[in-house]
């Protein structure tokens, strides 16, 4: 796998100031919605999982700094230093975690049952390998305690060139081990094709 630094990273450059993200708003976020819609995975009936990638994390920073109206560039580098983990580089793949509990009766039953979530959750290519999905030591602490979980879980699965490969070739699943929620979730072809955007250089 290619660890070095690419040049998808965002920077301050990047990010456009308040009227001018509001002058190109409607444009992209339409862009950023039908990008999310073909990254979007359902694990089952109460998770999903969204692959990120630039667009949508230099969207999620545009939304952050107009609602709370950041205008210093101390404000935008934290926003930057928070998401920029998640853009993914060549040989990466960086996806969000969704625990999807719309009431308070599913909160209580379902956290406790998922605790240990984040550690579940792995990629199973064509050729049989597992690429198992791995969280950021910096959030680790605060995802899960031993008797429940979070709700909002980051992922980074990081592929050999040979995984790679083979994730171009093949069927993809996306695997939930955990035994209270054993899922699987095949990757359609459209959605496999933009995920490749992410893991070729």
């Amino acid at each position: 796998m290619n660890t070095a630094m690419s040049d998808r990273k965002l920077t301050l450059d990047d990010i456009s100031d308040l009227r001018a993200y509001e002058r190109e708003r409607e444009g992209f976020r339409a862009t950023v919605i039908e990008k999310r819609r073909l990254r979007r995975v359902s694990l089952g009936t109460l998770m999903s999982l969204s692959f990120e990638n630039r667009d949508t994390m230099r969207y999620q920073i545009q939304e952050m700094i107009r609602v709370e109206k950041t205008m210093t560039d101390e404000g935008v580098t934290e926003e930057l230093n928070a998401y920029n983990p998640m853009i993914p580089e060549p040989g990466q793949l960086c996806a969000t975690l969704f625990v999807e509990l719309t009431s308070e009766d599913q909160v209580r039953e379902w956290l406790p049952k998922l605790a240990g979530l984040e550690r579940s959750i792995s990629l199973r290519l064509s050729d049989g390998s597992r690429v198992p999905g791995r969280i950021d030591d910096q959030h680790a602490a605060g995802l899960t305690r031993e008797d429940v979980t979070a709700a909002v879980h980051y992922l980074t699965f990081d592929l050999t060139d040979a995984q790679v490969e083979s994730f171009r070739a093949g069927d993809v699943l996306v695997e939930c081990s955990l035994p209270t929620y054993l899922e699987v979730a095949a990757l359609t072809q459209d959605t496999r094709t933009e995920l490749l955007l992410d893991l070729l250089p």
